[in-house]
């Protein structure tokens, strides 16, 4: 049986062929794609836990240990690109892990993102960790887009011994801000940056978005993690588990 089309005439045999061919280049296509996205997932956990390990591998100017033991949550975006002049902006993105039993959770990605008015001319990138505090904060968080400095209340967290003089930032703020400048450049307040899930990502590493990985009832354990994400919560333990 053939097919007239144009008075050309097509073998079904050859239709099916083509069909066949096409499905097979889309799952090629697809798992190529699901693989690169693990890759990429790989590598940025593994910057972050690298600028984690860095930060706090300087003691007289780590976070401090008390305040970290006190946090739900810790994000690092890593290489945060800032620059223009007057108007600038700034575009990166990071993980997410929210503390668990005995450690923490497999890494949520995320987008940060948002504008700054002030001098600024040049650009910059620029290593950001956040300590969410509480409950509250993570909880802000896994809305759709969330904004420091609108719907959470954010400081710049204290470094090294000065933790001492800091009893109300921790008692007062749900967000301790950090930052570690790779270029010469002013201005690095998070006032109106917008942090949001990257579920693109989330749904190809884990199946689910980053509200079920955060907050879900069945936490991903450790060995259930994909192997090469591992390495942000494995870090964060080496400073910072409660029993």
């Amino acid at each position: 049986m053939s097919i007239i089309k144009n008075r050309i005439i097509i073998p079904i045999s050859i239709i099916a062929f083509l069909c066949c061919a096409s499905s097979a280049t889309f799952a090629q296509t697809t798992r190529a794609r699901s693989a690169k996205k693990m890759r990429a997932a790989a590598d940025q956990s593994s910057k972050a836990a690298r600028v984690f390990n860095q930060i706090m591998d300087t003691r007289e100017k780590s976070i401090p240990r008390e305040l970290l033991d006190r946090a739900e949550a810790v994000a690092v975006f890593p290489g945060v690109l800032k620059g223009g002049f007057i108007v600038g902006g700034r575009g990166g993105s990071g993980v997410i892990s929210r503390r668990v039993a005995n450690g923490w959770s497999a890494p949520a990605f995320f987008d940060l993102g948002g504008g700054s008015i002030g001098l600024q001319i040049g650009v910059a990138s620029t290593d950001y960790i956040l300590l969410f505090m509480n409950e509250r904060a993570v909880d802000s968080l896994l809305n759709d887009k969330f904004e420091i400095g609108g719907e959470g209340s954010a400081a710049a967290g204290p470094v090294g011994r000065s933790a001492s003089a800091s009893t109300d930032v921790k008692l007062n703020a749900q967000i301790l801000s950090y930052s570690r400048s790779k270029g010469a450049f002013a201005g690095l307040e998070l006032k109106g940056v917008v942090i949001k899930p990257d579920n693109d990502d989330n749904m190809q590493v884990y199946g689910m978005g980053a509200r079920d990985i955060l907050t879900g009832p069945d936490k991903i354990a450790m060995d259930k993690m994909p192997e090469g994400v591992r390495v942000f919560p494995q870090t964060l333990s080496r400073y910072s588990t409660r029993k």
